[in-house]
């Protein structure tokens, strides 16, 4: 047996409950750690206390050894041969695809494409729809929270396809107002970007509302769900996004493997992202024709391993439950706020109180740059974010040049907080003092 299987089926489930839930019916996060090996490892000589799970999560024995599994076993080219591999690598590559549907609640398997990432996934958005459908002088509207990658390729298409960028401003909570948004939605425009909850201030923006209003004015509406989807789930039937996006890697999946849900009827209309082998029905010297859906947009050797990574990490989330796994990390962010706030050196950004908000606090500690701060805290095995976390708009409207982030996932304990809150308090003094 191989080193990954033995250790997935060590007995410590029967110990406690199963799949990390204590008696209690709660996350047990003590015990959830063992089912990670990178909890195994050391770093700078430390526990690893990993609080950057916002950037990317980790990986669970059970993705694992399904990647290993497929990759030691299974591993072929799908949809070109009739030989075994080829033909179990279609399979699984499917049954992947159909577990996204399930998982999202999507009304066809149609409706999911699979892309590198969430950024691969807008700007498929972006180039098949937006340059082909956007018009001059149509408004493209942004919320100034967004990522890079829900700011650029729209910069794009409204540079080419002389449209207008418009942008949603934040109130002094850190929240997006529904005032706000119906002072920005006109008559002109065409699409709303926005992300289900900010990488930075852990905001959870009122997508239903928005979305409802949007579609009243004419505007079809794009939601970033890389944030939101790991911690908060999805169901897009109910939601009526015309678009929604997100990456494997942010809810224990592989990196290199992300997805596009739209409606059926507009990927109909939309020209393919990309041309090559596989998303096509027949050609000849000068012409062609495109496979139906899914496949018109998914060109070339899929990321099939990736797939299958998916695929598992979502039966292990299913398995706990979102609903356990966000309440887990707003006992933490409650527990971490209330502490925090009591620091004097300590600049909190975003919601202070847990209405509508998730498992990230973004601060800055006085007197130390952000990434003097990580690196130091770094020596006592803990991992945060510093920087502009992808957000310059966002950071520039709130007048900071960079901040620290801490960000929460089902594995992270009161301990880590406790932790955490030390090593500030010695770099602090480090900094400050000189000891």
């Amino acid at each position: 047996m191989n080193r990954v299987a033995a250790n997935y089926l060590d007995p410590y489930r029967s110990q406690e409950g199963s799949y990390g839930i204590g008696l209690d019916n709660k996350i047990n996060p003590y015990l959830l750690k063992k089912d990670f090996p990178i909890f195994q490892e050391k770093v700078q000589g430390r526990d690893l206390i990993y609080l950057d799970n916002a950037a990317t999560t980790q990986k669970p024995y059970p993705v694992i050894a399904a990647v290993e599994k497929y990759n030691q076993a299974f591993h072929g080219n799908p949809h070109r041969g009739a030989h075994y591999l080829s033909v179990k690598a279609t399979e699984l590559y499917d049954q992947a695809r159909q577990k996204v549907q399930e998982f999202i609640k999507a009304r066809s398997r149609k409706e999911i494409i699979f892309t590198r990432n969430t950024t691969e996934s807008i700007n498929l958005v972006a180039y098949s729809y937006g340059m082909n459908f956007i018009e001059e002088n149509d408004e493209i509207l942004l919320s100034i929270a967004e990522h890079h990658s829900n700011i650029l390729p729209w910069q794009q298409v409204a540079r080419s396809r002389r449209a207008r960028l418009k942008y949603m401003y934040l109130d002094k909570d850190g929240r997006l107002s529904m005032d706000e948004v119906k002072r920005k939605i006109s008559n002109k425009t065409k699409l709303v970007c926005l992300t289900q909850m900010s990488n930075v201030l852990g905001t959870i923006f009122p997508i239903k509302e928005i979305i409802d209003y949007a579609h009243e004015r004419g505007a079809l509406v794009l939601i970033d769900g890389a944030q939101g989807l790991p911690h908060l789930g999805v169901d897009v039937g109910e939601l009526d996004a015309d678009f929604y996006v997100f990456s494997a890697h942010k809810m224990l999946g592989p990196t290199g493997i992300g997805v596009l849900y739209a409606r059926e009827s507009l990927l109909e209309m939309m020209p393919p992202f990309q041309s090559g082998g596989d998303m096509i029905e027949y050609v000849t010297e000068d012409t062609a024709s495109f496979a139906p859906l899914p496949e018109k947009f998914e060109a070339g050797t899929p990321n099939v391993e990736g797939a299958v990574g998916l695929a598992a990490a979502i039966d292990y989330l299913n398995n706990i439950g979102l609903d356990k796994i966000y309440q887990h990390e707003i006992d933490l962010t409650a527990y971490a706020l209330e502490k925090m706030k009591g620091i004097p050196y300590l600049t909190l950004y975003g919601p202070l109180d847990l209405e509508d908000r998730g498992g990230i606090i973004s601060f800055n500690v006085d007197k130390v740059h952000p990434h003097d701060l990580a690196s130091i805290v770094d020596l006592d095995g803990i991992a945060l974010r510093a920087g502009h976390h992808c957000a310059q708009p966002l950071l520039n409207f709130l007048q900071v040049g960079a901040s620290c982030r801490i960000s929460f996932y089902l594995y992270n304990t009161k301990d880590d907080v406790d932790k955490l809150l030390e090593s500030l308090e010695r770099a602090r003094s480090w900094f400050v003092n000189g000891s």
